[in-house]
């Protein structure tokens, strides 16, 4: 993925800044515990795409940029 499209990506729920996890191919939103996949090296930023991180997750754990 384009860093510069990293850059600026937004979360469409709370527009905060989005964490990228390259091993498991999401952007991570901390704020609304939330993972959008990226398909083919495109961020699918679709809020019925998303998956919610399970409680037991330590949000530092997806952190992998």
């Amino acid at each position: 993925m384009d860093t510069r499209l990293f850059d600026i990506l937004v979360c469409p729920l709370c527009k905060g800044r989005l964490k990228l996890n390259r091993a498991l191919g999401q952007l991570i939103c901390k704020a609304d515990r939330l993972a959008y996949p990226i398909r083919d090296g495109i961020p699918i930023m679709l809020e019925n795409e998303a998956k919610k991180l399970d409680d037991t997750v330590e949000l530092s754990e997806t952190e992998a940029n």
